[in-house]
């Protein structure tokens, strides 16, 4: 079970016209009738919402990756930082873009795998090899 919010869900009647224009642009953007909770405990600070909205709409928007990949990479680095909740909201994101429990399995063996070797190379400190190095 989830641990209470530090700060009060901000529910869209009850949200400044700042923090609705936010929330109107998540809605129309995800084509959902429905503001979840990350959003909410945001709102408590409207300039940081807004900026981390368009921040991350900008990013997970359209790109070299494709959208499934994207969220396979959040999911990844959500698991690895321990979030719980992000790494709820992108698994459900990936399922509605595909994802199966296959995928969803190597994803977090991979991302299992990359944190073991990194932990065994920081402590270790071998020099990089010149093969890996760009070219000048």
């Amino acid at each position: 079970m989830s641990n209470p919010p530090i700060l009060p869900l901000v529910e869209y009647a009850d949200a400044s016209p700042e923090v609705r224009a936010v929330y109107d642009d998540i809605m129309a953007t995800r084509k959902s009738d429905w503001i979840n909770n990350f959003w909410k405990v945001l709102a408590h600070d409207p300039a940081q919402l807004k900026r981390m909205w368009e921040n991350l709409k900008q990013i997970m928007g359209p790109g070299a990756l494709d959208p499934l990949t994207k969220e396979l990479i959040y999911i990844a680095v959500s698991a690895t930082n321990g979030c719980e909740y992000c790494t709820y909201s992108h698994t459900a994101a990936a399922r509605a873009k595909g994802m199966t429990d296959a995928m969803l399995m190597e994803v977090l063996a991979v991302a299992g795998k990359a944190n073991e070797t990194n932990r065994l190379a920081n402590a270790l400190r071998p020099p990089v090899d010149d093969a890996f190095k760009p070219r000048a």
